[in-house]
């Protein structure tokens, strides 16, 4: 079928074209609502300027289509394909294209609002200053997209992976990201006010300056997260992680940081006026020595322990008076000796083969530290402890595999007379964090 013949049958009344071929064909300013082109072909058809709205497209393929300023509100478009697809400026207000794809479509400006993208895919899509107020983004793909200056409000972007996209100068104002993927993400100037964030994965992300006001920050991973200047205020983060985060100068004006984990952050010229503290306390800045009269954040208050013992079931439990790690004076993580048990077995393995044992001595480490916070990157002096210094190069080995030369620990090595359980090989490790 061609254009002239699918126009004088719609001219005629009729609305059903299922599976019919119009690729490449010209269909542009045309007025062909509720239109029904169900699981048909109109991959590199011009639509451009066309009213296309309550129309069924579902299936329907329109891969490298000009859709541009096109009128598609209200339209079915479950699980089409949009791939390549130009919707510059196109109204897709109150559409279904759940399942949808649109990886590298265009939809710069263009109207999305209440539109349901539920599980589609637009990796690489371009959505600067698109307006998805009130979208379904829920479960969607949305890597590497960009999203400069879009209106996310109200948004629901549960669970949808936001990996590595571009989210610079855009509004989520009442958006639900809850579980969403933000990896990589650039957030530079994005607003997140009331916000839904619960559990999301935000650890080493670059947040400097980012507007979170009264949004629900809890169970978040902020660890080693850069929050300088961020606003705060009135945020929830109960029971969020902040191990090692860059908090100064961040407003954290009547926030509620319940239950947090703040070992190790920084909140140097931070305002913490009202805010409720990990321990329940309501935080009450403490005049300084030096500058009588001036309020300024207490350190010793902030952060509540100097010393932190580390357990975690992914390693051997401790056999005797030990923890499996101490981090101190919030920088110095102290691992005690490892050997060769599984703690799944909670039993030694590899009896008589000291290359395994030291591969289980260092997975046993490195649960630890992740525990803690940490990585192998982060230890700065081992002592391995051998039953026969002839196993030294076999043990070194495996080592090497975890230690690069250019940047490995200090290290000690000994041989000794007997080690726990007669196992052949003991390692402990000390980290800085």
């Amino acid at each position: 079928m061609d254009a002239e013949e699918l126009l004088e049958k719609y001219a005629a009344g009729e609305r059903k074209f299922h599976s019919v071929n119009l690729s490449e064909e010209n269909l542009q300013g045309l007025d062909l609502s509720e239109i029904d082109l169900y699981n048909s072909n109109l991959t590199g058809s011009d639509l451009s300027g066309t009213t296309l709205k309550k129309g069924n497209f579902n299936s329907t393929n329109l891969t490298k289509a000009s859709l541009k300023n096109t009128k598609l509100n209200s339209v079915s478009a479950s699980s089409a394909t949009f791939y390549w697809t130009d919707l510059n400026g196109a109204d897709l207000s109150w559409s279904n294209l759940s399942s949808a794809n649109l990886n590298y479509a265009n939809l710069e400006q263009a109207k999305l609002t209440g539109i349901n993208l539920s599980s589609a895919k637009l990796i690489y899509a371009n959505l600067d200053t698109a307006d998805l107020s009130g979208a379904n983004l829920s479960s969607s793909d949305l890597s590497v997209a960009s999203l400069v200056g879009a209106n996310l409000n109200k948004a629901n972007l549960s669970k949808a992976d936001l990996g590595d996209a571009y989210l610079m100068e855009s509004d989520f104002t009442l958006a639900n990201l809850t579980e969403a993927t933000l990896i990589g993400a650039k957030l530079q100037n994005v607003k997140f006010h009331r916000a839904n964030l619960y559990q999301v994965n935000l650890s080493g992300m670059n947040l400097t300056d980012v507007d979170f006001t009264a949004a629900s920050l809890q169970s978040t991973n902020l660890i080693k997260s850069r929050l300088q200047g961020a606003n705060l205020e009135r945020v929830n983060l109960r029971g969020a992680n902040l191990t090692n985060a860059n908090l100064d100068g961040a407003n954290l004006r009547r926030a509620d940081l319940t239950g947090a984990d703040i070992y190790g952050a920084s909140f140097i010229d931070a305002d913490l006026t009202g805010a409720i503290m990990p321990d329940g306390e309501i935080y009450k800045p403490i005049a300084s020595e030096v500058e009588i009269g001036k309020q300024v954040v207490s350190l010793e208050k902030v952060i509540s322990m100097t010393r932190q013992v580390i357990n975690t079931d992914q390693a051997p439990a401790p056999v005797g008076p030990y923890n499996q790690a101490i981090a101190a004076s919030g920088q110095m993580i102290f691992v005690a000796g490892q050997i060769a048990i599984d703690p799944r077995l909670g039993d030694v393995v590899y009896t008589d083969d000291v290359k395994k044992q030291t591969e289980q001595v260092l997975a046993n480490l490195e649960a630890i530290l992740k525990a803690a916070g940490a990585t192998f990157a982060d230890v700065v002096k081992t002592t391995v402890f051998l039953a026969d210094m002839n196993d030294f190069a076999a043990v070194n080995a495996i080592y090497a595999k975890y230690f690069p030369e250019d940047t490995a620990p200090a290290r000690a090595c000994v041989q000794v007379s007997r080690l726990p359980k007669d196992v052949l090989v003991e390692i402990d490790c000390i980290a800085v964090v």
